[in-house]
């Protein structure tokens, strides 16, 4: 009794600040559990469906923890990025009260203690995000990492030399130049923002396949319900998702592999027993998109009255280019007034020979037509080959249809 008044208290407490004071509430738990990802992960989601609004993380605005900004915003704690650590971030707090807010990557590394801010830092910054509101190309900062540490301890060197005269010595050297590279795409983004949080933050990596998954998947995992049937009766349904974590497990009679895969919408653990899996071993890694042939049974644990859980068992696994293959019934290429013929060969002949038709639209300023290829130039739908017509085409340009 005595632990159920205490109890009650204190979710009486807890319940009055997440109602009154939401932002305030939500940065002391993520703060007080920023060390562990899942923890960190449960929360944030928690905030958003409680319509706090939670802003990335930011050199010259966050702090180590998470922060309230007012009553609905708050700020991500630079804490909670994975490779950094206490030392490392009040140091680089320490440096932007000091002297104002950094204004590039190499301002940045020659304010900051290279003895706590070492490169793993400033890189799992950046994979992070935290320098987006200075440069927001992820791709070139992380490029030009080795460059700015080491034009700092130049500098540095060059602050602590004496020269002949006894004057001091010379004054810090002309900055080179960043190091270019192309943005990443949206898959890449997402991935070593993963990295470097644990999880996808700035969006989700299924969200650039999703219209396209769509015409042949209809069921969001966040819809999936148990099958009417038993055992081998059951149907099968089609789901998609990109998988977060894979897990294995072994009972006294098989060897089982969990996946969590997950569409945006929700996370679902899917069950692959080991003789299954060893077939789809290759394709089963983090962050890969998946199409499923799953059953979903509802389980009973204990008798007629035990507890009733959902499993969900997964009969087929493809991968984005066996799913596009499989389901597939035409490829459409608009042209786009800088197409030709000898290119749309160069890239389409590495994937002739499969059972996708192709079909070209051309309009000029009086007519347009549809001209559908022959059959030896029916292609395999490769990601690769999707990406390079997109490029050439516009991705707008390139479209894939479903039965």
């Amino acid at each position: 009794k005595s632990h159920a008044a205490a109890y009650a208290l204190v979710a009486y407490q807890t319940a009055y600040f997440k109602a009154h004071h939401p932002a305030a509430f939500m940065a002391a738990n993520l703060s007080a559990t920023m060390d562990d990802t899942d923890k960190v992960k449960m929360l944030y989601e928690d905030a958003l469906a409680n319509k706090l609004k939670i802003l990335p993380p930011d050199i010259n605005s966050g702090e180590y923890r998470f922060v309230p900004i007012d009553v609905q915003t708050l700020r991500y704690g630079l804490g909670a990025v994975k490779g950094t650590g206490e030392s490392a971030i009040n140091s680089v707090v320490a440096a932007r009260a000091k002297d104002g807010p950094f204004r590039d990557l190499f301002d940045f590394c020659e304010r900051v203690d290279k003895r706590l801010v070492n490169r793993r830092v400033v890189e799992a910054l950046i994979r992070a995000g935290a320098f987006d509101a200075i440069d927001d190309n992820r791709a070139r900062l992380l490029a030009s990492v080795g460059v700015a540490l080491g034009a700092a301890e130049q500098n540095e060197r060059n602050a602590q030399q004496v020269s002949l005269f006894g004057g001091a010595g010379e004054s810090a050297q002309a900055r080179p130049a960043m190091v270019e590279a192309a943005p990443w795409d949206r898959r890449v983004f997402l991935r070593e923002e993963k990295t470097a949080l644990g999880f996808y933050l700035s969006g989700h990596p299924f969200s650039a396949y999703k219209d396209e998954i769509g015409q042949f998947v209809r069921t969001t995992l966040d819809r999936l319900q148990a099958s009417q049937g038993y055992g081998n009766s059951a149907p099968a349904q089609l789901i998609a998702g990109v998988v977060e974590s894979v897990r294995f497990m072994k009972t006294a009679t098989s060897r089982l592999v969990i996946i969590a895969l997950s569409d945006g919408n929700a996370t679902q653990e899917i069950v692959i027993y080991g003789e299954n899996f060893d077939q789809y071993r290759k394709m089963v890694v983090d962050d890969a998109v998946l199409v499923m042939e799953v059953k979903v049974r509802n389980i009973t644990r204990g008798g007629d009255d035990g507890e009733t859980f959902v499993r969900i068992t997964a009969e087929k696994i493809y991968d984005l280019e066996a799913a596009r293959n499989k389901f597939a019934r035409g490829v459409r290429l608009t042209c786009n007034g800088q197409s030709s013929a000898t290119k749309l060969r160069e890239l389409l002949q590495p994937y002739r020979n499969g059972s996708c038709p192709v079909t070209l639209v051309y309009h000029n300023q009086k007519a347009s037509c549809e001209i559908q290829l022959g059959t030896e130039w029916r292609i395999s739908i490769n990601d690769n080959l999707m990406q390079s017509l997109g490029a050439w085409l516009s991705e707008d340009n390139v479209q894939v249809f479903y039965a």
